[in-house]
């Protein structure tokens, strides 16, 4: 199987990357897209968040709480999105739209690669480090790290979301970068006519 959209993180920018092409399934253009998403967080720095200040998330929702709530809400609305669970990205060959996932387990052709993790230095997917520059917006100290990207696009058929794309570590933040780049997605699969995806009564 060949993956029109492979997601790389299963934190908040890769679940609402996720979440809305999954809501787009009804489009013509979307219909016989398949998607899947590497949800590999376990160092996600929601793990030791607790949040009182995200728009239409209850006051003191853990972070390891939303982060399993999340994915389990992905699979229940869109099951026809593709979560790959235990395993690591350790390399991304080709060129667009011929792209090669390598995992510790697994090989993955995707057309399309979107980038979710997160921005610890410890970021080391081969293939990718030449887009590696210090984060534009963190703290020196932390020698945080992005992707170059112009909005949100490292190079054809590959984007990155969420801090890893440059924006501060801030969960409303990091879902409407996700979301942003769902919308692009779609955008680019409906021959450049602008489009987003909402849900309606």
């Amino acid at each position: 199987m060949i993956y029109d959209v492979l997601i790389i993180g299963g934190g908040v920018a890769g679940v609402s990357c996720a979440l809305v092409l999954g809501s787009a399934h009804k489009k013509p253009f979307v219909a016989d897209k398949k998607i899947a998403i590497i949800a590999h967080q376990k160092t996600s720095s929601l793990q030791e968040a607790l949040f009182n200040n995200a728009y239409g998330i209850p006051a003191g929702t853990l972070g390891a709480d939303l982060l399993t709530s999340s994915l389990e809400q992905l699979a229940q609305l869109y099951p026809h999105i593709n979560q790959i669970d235990g395993e690591k990205v350790i390399r991304v060959e080709g060129q667009a739209p011929h792209f090669t996932v390598h995992t510790n387990k697994n090989t993955y052709p995707c057309r399309t690669l979107v980038m979710a993790v997160g921005y610890a230095n410890t970021f080391d997917i081969e293939g990718l480090m030449p887009f590696v520059a210090p984060h534009p917006k963190a703290v020196a100290e932390k020698q945080r790290i992005y992707l170059r990207n112009h909005d949100h696009l490292v190079s054809e058929g590959i984007y990155v979301a969420g801090t890893l794309a440059g924006w501060r570590s801030q969960l409303a933040i990091a879902a409407g970068s996700g979301a942003a780049v769902a919308t692009d997605i779609l955008t680019l699969w409906n021959n450049g006519i602008d489009t987003q995806s909402h849900d309606k009564r």
